[in-house]
């Protein structure tokens, strides 16, 4: 079951003779990862790479964007982050590669291009604060941007309506009115997000909103701990 809408690169159909299939070769993968369940008990996926630039807000903790990490640099992409805590990316980016550089650390302001195809998608997080600089790469088709806000400062909500997808961890009753107001959530939705759970997530993009929780694998829970709203 996909998460949100329209997910991943979609293509006309080809058909092909049996002689032309030996020339055919493809990365093998999928277009986007599970992020855990919904409210049907159903995997919930995420579809990060497409033929267009993609931009991602998530105001809530690194845990989750660290999964989303791991998970993309398991179907093949690559992951660069744009971080001023190298201690909190390093480790993660050191045992996501199996020996292979798949996940790289920046300093703020010193992630230059990336170079995405789509061979080669890429999936940039941007861990800057909650007032983060302002990004210097280019939108890209195949690169994927996830702006990390630790809290949301009810002064710069109104940019969360210029990202493709908002992601929604416990917030204050401040922020959520905040969020809400921007997001044009209902108030059944903005009176729930003080109270959320530390697995639990609401996804929105301009048409669809929706509640997902977060299902760690053991592996998961070994490396990064149990799932947790705080850093």
């Amino acid at each position: 079951m996909k998460l949100l809408g329209r997910f991943g690169p979609r293509h006309d159909s080809h058909v092909l003779t049996e002689d032309q299939l030996g020339a055919l070769t493809m990365p093998v993968s999928d277009d986007g990862i599970v992020v855990g369940v919904d409210q049907d008990r159903a995997p919930a996926v995420l579809g990060l790479f497409r033929p267009e630039p993609y931009e991602i807000s998530f105001i809530g903790g690194a845990y989750l964007v660290q999964l989303i990490a791991l998970r993309a640099a398991a179907i093949g992409a690559r992951v660069a982050i744009e971080s001023g805590r190298p201690h909190l990316w390093t480790p993660m980016a050191q045992q996501a590669g199996g020996g292979q550089q798949a996940v790289t650390v920046h300093p703020v302001g010193r992630l230059g291009p990336q170079g995405p195809s789509p061979a080669s998608p890429v999936l940039v997080i941007r861990d800057c604060g909650a007032r983060p600089p302002r990004n210097r790469l280019a939108s890209t088709p195949w690169q994927t941007t996830l702006t990390l806000l630790p809290f949301l400062d009810p002064r710069l909500a109104g940019r969360l309506a210029d990202a493709d997808l908002v992601g929604l961890q416990r917030v204050s009753p401040i922020e959520a009115q905040a969020a809400a107001y921007a997001l044009n959530l209902t108030k059944q939705d903005a009176d729930a997000l003080p109270a959320m759970t530390d697995e639990l997530t609401l996804w929105c993009t301009s048409r669809v909103r929706r509640y997902v929780l977060l299902t760690p694998t053991q592996v998961e829970v070994s490396f990064l701990g149990p799932p947790r709203r705080m850093d």
